[in-house]
C-alpha cells in the first residue's frame, strides 16, 4: 500500500515511447505510475488497484477511452481523468459532457513537465477532498 501523499497514476497510451516519457517525469516527482497500452490492460489494472489520476489517450488502439473512463468512474469515483489526444475529436470541450471524471483535455504534444504539473495539481485536489 502506498503512502497517502503518493499520487497513484495510470497512463493509458498506445504509443509506448510517449507513455515512457510521461512516466519518467511523473516518477521523478515521486508518483507511483503504471502504464497500460489499451482497454483490456487498463480495466484489469483498475479492477485490482486504486488510482488517483488517469492520463488517458482519447484514441487508443485497443478499445475505447470512454469505456475506460466510465469504468474508472464506477470503480474509483474520485479518480480524475486527464484526456490527451493528437486529433480534433472533442476539441469543442464536449468531452466534459461525456466523461464525469474528466478534469483536463490536452494535446499529446503537451510538454511532459506541464502534464506532470497537472497531475500534481489534480492529485493534490483529490487528497484535499
Amino acid at each position: 500500500m502506498s503512502a497517502p501523499d503518493t499520487t497513484r497514476v495510470l497512463i493509458v497510451e498506445s504509443v509506448a515511447e510517449l507513455a515512457t516519457v510521461w512516466e519518467r517525469h511523473l516518477v521523478r516527482q515521486g508518483m507511483q505510475v503504471k502504464s497500460a497500452r489499451g482497454q483490456t490492460d487498463a480495466i484489469e489494472y483498475l479492477s485490482e488497484t486504486e488510482v488517483d489520476i488517469i492520463i488517458l489517450d482519447l484514441v487508443i488502439e485497443d478499445g475505447s477511452a470512454l469505456a475506460i473512463s466510465d469504468y474508472a468512474n464506477y470503480r474509483h469515483p474520485s479518480a480524475r481523468v486527464i484526456f490527451v489526444t493528437n486529433t480534433t475529436f472533442f476539441s469543442d470541450g464536449s468531452i466534459f459532457a461525456h466523461s464525469a471524471n474528466a478534469r483536463a483535455f490536452v494535446q499529446s504534444g503537451t510538454p511532459p513537465e506541464d502534464l506532470a504539473a497537472m497531475v500534481a495539481h489534480y492529485g493534490a485536489e483529490r487528497e484535499a477532498s
